[in-house]
């Protein structure tokens, strides 16, 4: 029987370090499933660095590439952080973004996000949510606050590998204390070469809707199937875990 292995920290780069170590001292290579819970939002700047190393040296996409399939924390910023602005220069963007990268070709997370196709319409669901939100009514359906990412109609394919999607759904709860929380929904993830960025970009992807929602990001929980060591042999991954310890002493 397997058991659910629950990680909550206030630090992502400590509860990726904790994931990692997890896979290494147990058998197999994946955690079925993983449940990961994270407030106060923290990084340590030297694991990140040097996980960021190891990727591009291994010719995998950097963090911020990764998290900003997600959210374009960088595109917000140059928005002056004027959310429809966002939408509009990602939108137009999204042609040359989708070339950036080929694993884009079906679409980004971020696009399915505020530009979902309907069955008439594209549909921007995270205008939903934070217009949902923003709202002062007690009658509120809560089921309202929730995105889709996986689309059957594209997704469902006999392909022997499909990147993308991973992530397959978002939900947000709002607190009684004017707290936001973001739930998210992985089917499977792989650990080395894309959680930390993933984990990042729905952090900041619940920092955005909680400011536009007049709201405080408050927690962060990742529900993922399978957690998968992908690249990596048991092996490697001691080797990678003695190498952060050697060099950022800990």
């Amino acid at each position: 029987m397997t058991t659910p292995i629950l990680i909550e920290e206030t630090n992502l780069s400590i509860a990726w370090l904790k994931v990692l170590n997890y896979i290494i001292e147990n058998p197999g290579k994946e955690i079925c499933p993983l449940i990961l819970s994270i407030t106060g939002f923290h990084e340590d700047l030297e694991i990140k660095k040097e996980l960021n190393s190891k990727l591009i040296s291994s010719n995998l996409a950097p963090i911020q590439t990764v998290s900003e399939t997600i959210f374009p924390q960088s595109l917000y910023q140059y928005c002056n952080e004027d959310r429809d602005a966002l939408y509009n220069e990602y939108l137009n963007n999204i042609i040359r973004i989708k070339k950036i990268d080929p694993s884009n070709k079906n679409g980004t997370y971020f696009e399915r996000l505020i530009a979902f196709d309907g069955k008439d319409r594209k549909i921007n669901q995270l205008e939903i949510v934070i217009s949902s939100l923003q709202q002062n009514s007690k009658n509120k359906r809560r089921s309202k606050l929730q995105a889709s990412i996986f689309n059957p109609e594209k997704d469902h394919t006999n392909a022997m590998y499909q990147g993308f999607p991973c992530l397959q759904h978002v939900t947000f709860y709002k607190t009684k204390n004017n707290g936001l929380i973001l739930n998210s929904f992985y089917a499977i993830q792989h650990l080395y070469r894309r959680a930390y960025g993933n984990w990042l970009g729905l952090i900041n992807l619940g920092k955005f809707v909680a400011k536009e929602s007049n709201l405080y990001f408050e927690r962060f929980n990742c529900y993922v199937g399978v957690e998968q060591l992908d690249r990596l042999t048991k092996n490697d991954a001691q080797k990678v875990l003695d190498e952060f310890k050697k060099s950022l002493d800990i």
